[in-house]
């Protein structure tokens, strides 16, 4: 368990470092202005592409988010960088700029499976856990009212 929090951690740190700190950072500068609109898109998707990859990261590294909210940043990254893979593949042809986001995608796989570990660890060990206190229980009162 140890070994797939660490791998969990590594991967979404990265992811958080990637699609949420650098575009917060970045995203106003004339590079990434020029870059969306060498793509074709407005500029009013990268201020909106921003946003939720912020929030988006936001999600996945705070523990305290669970469930469908993590599952739809998941996914919502699926379909960005898919969706980047081919924007610049349409228009630049298949170069570095094609793969990186591919790489990034495996990352986040990587990411995504091994919280679905711990997500099934943690399950498993409350499972085992209400089965013991379940047999606790009743021994206890049979304890406590023999003792009166």
């Amino acid at each position: 368990m140890k070994t797939t929090k660490r791998i969990y951690w590594t991967a979404t740190v990265i992811l958080f470092l990637l699609e949420g700190l650098m575009p917060a950072l970045t995203s106003h500068t004339q590079l990434a202005i020029e870059g969306i609109q060498h793509l074709g898109y407005p500029d009013y998707f990268r201020v909106m592409l921003t946003v939720f990859k912020v929030a988006g990261a936001l999600a996945l590294v705070l523990p305290f988010v669970k469930g469908n909210v993590k599952e739809w940043a998941y996914a919502g990254f699926g379909f960005t960088l898919i969706s980047a893979c081919v924007s610049h593949w349409a228009v630049d042809g298949f170069t570095g700029q094609t793969i990186f986001p591919l790489v990034v995608f495996a990352i986040l796989v990587v990411s995504y499976k091994s919280y679905h570990k711990l997500m099934a660890f943690a399950k498993q060990d409350a499972s085992t856990q209400e089965k013991e206190s379940s047999t606790a229980q009743p021994n206890e009162l049979i304890v406590s009212g023999a003792s009166r």
